[in-house]
């Protein structure tokens, strides 16, 4: 198998891989010679079923799947003046490669994404960044992996030096926060 997936294929594990269950978030490991249904790559991480259960695979452990492991989509903006206004701009685009592990739509298509605060912090042109996101739905266990991974993928941005993201219930979401090309896209119209 190449390093592009293809959605919907079956694949077997070639060796043990860390996961979580989809949409709880509980940690387990996944067994080599199991064989998975791969049902989303997007963002850089997995989406397979095993044995009728979601699980979420990160991009590092895609050697597991049979493909190249990635790394998080990165952008920059190397060689470009950095205002605020650019690193606001490269944060967005970063939140965009954030996907729900069920839902085949960025975070931030999704509504998903309440606020994002980019502000100076301190000398040499560094930056914080504070984002309020929510989740489809407030029990979801997968919260704190899609928290961490909207931290991982912003702290990794060169210009940025702190990063505070917040999941907040307040207002609900609703499929009407969804971008017009999401609900399209889901077949919503």
């Amino acid at each position: 198998m190449n390093a592009t997936a293809v959605v919907n294929e079956l694949v077997t594990l070639t060796r043990d891989v860390p996961a979580s269950i989809v949409p709880v978030g509980t940690k387990v490991t996944l067994l080599a010679g199991e064989q998975a249904r791969l049902t989303q790559s997007l963002g850089g991480s997995y989406t397979v079923v095993v044995n009728g259960n979601m699980f979420r695979i990160e991009g590092r452990d895609a050697d597991a799947l049979g493909l190249a492991p990635t790394a998080a989509p990165a952008t920059t903006l190397r060689g470009v003046p950095r205002s605020r206004e650019d690193i606001e701009k490269l944060v967005w685009d970063t939140l965009k490669t954030c996907y729900d592990p069920e839902i085949p739509v960025n975070i931030v298509d999704l509504g998903l994404v309440y606020d994002c605060r980019v502000e100076p912090a301190g000398a040499g042109g560094l930056f914080r960044v504070d984002v309020k996101m929510t989740l489809t739905a407030p029990g979801c266990g997968m919260g704190p992996v899609l928290q961490q991974d909207v931290q991982n993928r912003i702290i990794s941005l060169e210009e940025v030096d702190e990063v505070n993201v917040e999941l907040v219930w307040d207002p609900p979401w609703n499929q009407g926060m969804m971008t017009e090309a999401a609900r399209l896209q889901l077949g919503l119209y």
